[in-house]
């Protein structure tokens, strides 16, 4: 039985973040991107009820080979698998929430890391781009 080699179909948010590598200024991605949810991976040291607590969200943070510290996110399953396959645990979270609230200056986000289409935001960027109210 044949079948498809490629049968994914990148979901709304993929598709703004295809569009933003193109045209980082294009207000309709970002208003997309904005309204999408994204996984957030729980960090191994979480307890369980940070984890759960609807009120809050522990955020994983890397630290980056320049020393940078960036708190990854996902667009998909797939996604994190391909850059952290060992995940046992995200929580689903709307983006623009996330950056409304995003915690200090001296953390970057980005999404989607391992793909071609993979954003880094500065805190700026998160604020003034992704934050909904």
């Amino acid at each position: 039985m044949d079948t498809p080699e490629n049968t994914h179909r990148p979901t709304p948010a993929q598709a703004a973040l295809d569009i933003l590598a193109v045209d980082v200024a294009d207000t309709d991605a970002l208003d997309t991107l904005a309204e999408s949810d994204v996984l957030v991976p729980v960090p191994d040291d979480a307890t369980e009820e940070d984890a759960t607590n609807p009120n809050a969200v522990a955020l994983p943070v890397l630290e980056q080979p320049d020393g940078e510290q960036t708190v990854p996110v996902f667009t998909s399953e797939t996604e994190m698998a391909d850059l952290l396959p060992f995940v046992s645990r995200y929580r689903l979270v709307p983006l623009g929430a996330l950056a409304s609230q995003w915690p200090t200056d001296d953390l970057t986000l980005t999404i989607d890391a391992a793909s071609p289409h993979g954003l880094t935001l500065n805190p700026d960027g998160i604020r003034t781009l992704l934050a909904r109210p």
